[in-house]
């Protein structure tokens, strides 16, 4: 008898993929432009013009993290959520034991809850740290399984091998798949959200980033996550691939400090992205 695969702990159960409406138009033109090659083979030149166009369009849709013109993408949390006067504080690339145990603690500190967008190559290298993230009531969601740079560029059979591998190893160490999943840089491509929604996964960017992996000031990475702080707000910060002050001291600890006593500050509550759902 075959040998059925083990189902993850807590999986999401699988979603329905619906074509966006640029993905529907783009196939339509693509149907069109080979019947006119068969009706009218001498219109090529601008069948092909239209495809390319087509296409040009699909890639600058897939550089742009904040789009939805891919399919469904949070860039705020839900309207009930923001009518809670919640944010949600995001903290990309970990776990790192460098920085992760400092940024724990300082979360709990303050009383907060986070969601953590983890790389799954290092939650297999660090798996009780991604148990430490849950135990202190954060989430773990998925950040693909290696972080690539040409994550973007990759066919769809290659996007669900980095996206199941993550979600396997996220969930043998932290208890449960992941809900969630932020595309490394939020660089992706068109054949993304079919895969997300055969998982059961919710893409998430962000409101507002601070860029704290390559500024070297503190000061200008707060001022870009707090600028216009509202209720609903998505904020980005990184404890892999942390950026470091003159002083050699990561980016995060300083400016998480200091948006947490804003956030307070400006009557809105932490929650994690699972806790905005509800």
């Amino acid at each position: 008898m075959p040998v059925l695969p083990t189902p993850l702990p807590d999986a999401p159960p699988p979603g329905r993929f619906r074509p966006s409406a640029l993905m529907r138009g783009s196939v339509a033109l693509h149907v069109a432009a080979a019947a006119s090659l068969v009706v009218r083979p001498h219109f090529w030149p601008w069948a092909l013009g239209a495809v390319l166009a087509d296409h040009l369009a699909l890639t600058a849709a897939g550089l742009w993290p904040r789009a939805t013109l891919l399919g469904p993408n949070w860039t705020q949390l839900p309207a009930l959520a923001a009518a809670r006067a919640e944010v949600a504080i995001t903290i990309d690339d970990g776990p790192d034991p460098a920085v992760t145990p400092a940024v724990l603690a300082l979360l709990e500190r303050h009383d907060v809850r986070a969601s953590f967008f983890c790389v799954g190559e290092s939650v297999a290298r660090f798996p009780r740290l991604a148990r430490e993230i849950v135990a202190r009531g954060h989430s773990v969601e998925n950040h693909s399984q290696h972080h690539l740079h040409r994550f973007s560029l990759l066919g769809p059979w290659a996007l669900r091998a980095e996206i199941e591998s993550a979600q396997e190893c996220i969930a043998a160490a932290a208890g449960s798949a992941p809900r969630f999943f932020r595309a490394p840089a939020g660089l992706r491509n068109p054949f993304l959200e079919p895969v997300l929604a055969r998982l059961g996964l919710q893409l998430v960017s962000w409101t507002r980033r601070g860029f704290d992996t390559v500024s070297r000031s503190p000061e200008r990475v707060l001022a870009r996550l707090t600028r216009g702080l509202r209720a609903g707000d998505i904020l980005l910060l990184h404890d892999g691939h942390a950026g470091r002050a003159p002083d050699g001291a990561p980016i995060v600890l300083e400016v998480l400090a200091r948006l947490l006593e804003d956030i307070r500050r400006a009557g809105l509550t932490p929650v994690t992205l699972r806790a905005a759902r509800v």
